[in-house]
């Protein structure tokens, strides 16, 4: 989604002469970037990894859980996290630059307010397709979703804890495994891919650090400033790939090209704005090479 696309949800422009037809497409170009469409992989892309390496056979691969779960997960689920986001973040955004380049700002409106709490709604009916074991991985996703933004939690908002509670975009991938297989992941897979969120996460709000400073909110990135987040980051990467070493020394290899490319960030001087668009891209080959080394071991046995 372009920062044009964006300009027109807040300048009212994209329809035709404010028709009918004209306010529909600029709704929905306005959800669709309030949902982030560059980090819908980032929920969907864990529930492909989750069924690929729970599947025993190849028709695991598209029975009605995941399915279901990879449906929800791409777009309703960005539209419900990111529409809690920016509708308690209205306030702070107001200072900070990135609304106005690649992502819009809070329109209040009862019609968008209904659309995300629909989305979110909709997810619920998640339980109702998938088996009890993967209910408490779906909850917790749920309450991380709506307390990182919103009181009284509002883990966004306390450094440390809001690395820690990004372990929600994980947890539909944990809650896809357990429906295909029945059963929890090793608890060592799920913990360093916990670790890795948390470093993703801060590295992300490292752009945010000045602007978010100016509005008050305090965040690890903030707490910490640039230098010492970009150890944080290579720390919480490297204990992730370390974690998933434990339970396959070619995942720990993979995971390990994120504290080296940190580290090479931090002391090569690049711009972190530029860096920060790099990471779709390591995040959607790596999710792709676990997913295709998982399906391997499906189709060969």
């Amino acid at each position: 989604m372009s920062a044009d696309m964006a300009a027109q949800t807040e300048s009212g422009e994209g329809g035709d002469d404010g028709g009918a037809d004209g306010g529909l497409r600029d709704r929905l170009v306005y959800l669709a970037v309030l949902s982030r469409p560059r980090f819908w992989l980032y929920l969907a892309g864990p529930v492909v990894v989750g069924v690929a390496a729970a599947a025993s056979a190849p028709a695991d691969l598209f029975g009605l859980e995941p399915v279901a779960l990879f449906a929800y997960f791409l777009v309703p689920a960005n539209v419900f996290l990111y529409g809690v986001n920016d509708v308690f973040d209205a306030d702070v955004d107001e200072a900070n630059p990135k609304k106005d380049d690649r992502e819009a700002r809070w329109r209040g409106d009862p019609v968008n307010t209904a659309v995300v709490a629909a989305s979110g709604l909709l997810g619920v009916g998640l339980f109702a397709v998938v088996p009890r074991v993967a209910w408490p991985w779906l909850a917790a996703h749920f309450f991380l979703a709506v307390e990182y933004s919103a009181p009284p939690f509002r883990f966004k908002t306390t450094p440390l804890l809001d690395s820690v509670s990004n372990g929600l975009y994980v947890l539909p991938g944990v809650a896809a495994y357990a429906a295909v297989s029945g059963s929890n992941p090793p608890m060592l897979a799920v913990a360093g891919a916990w670790l890795w969120t948390m470093g993703m996460h801060t590295f992300s709000a490292i752009p945010d650090i000045e602007p978010d400073r100016e509005a008050g909110i305090r965040t690890t990135a903030t707490a910490l400033g640039e230098r010492r987040t970009y150890w944080y980051c290579a720390a919480t990467w490297g204990l992730a790939a370390v974690a998933f070493a434990a339970v396959d020394l070619r995942l720990g290899a993979l995971l390990a090209a994120y504290p080296v490319v940190v580290l090479g960030i931090a002391t090569s001087g690049v711009d972190v704005d530029r860096a920060y668009w790099w990471y779709p891209v390591i995040n959607t080959v790596v999710g792709m090479l676990i997913t295709l080394g998982a399906l391997w071991r499906l189709v060969n046995g």
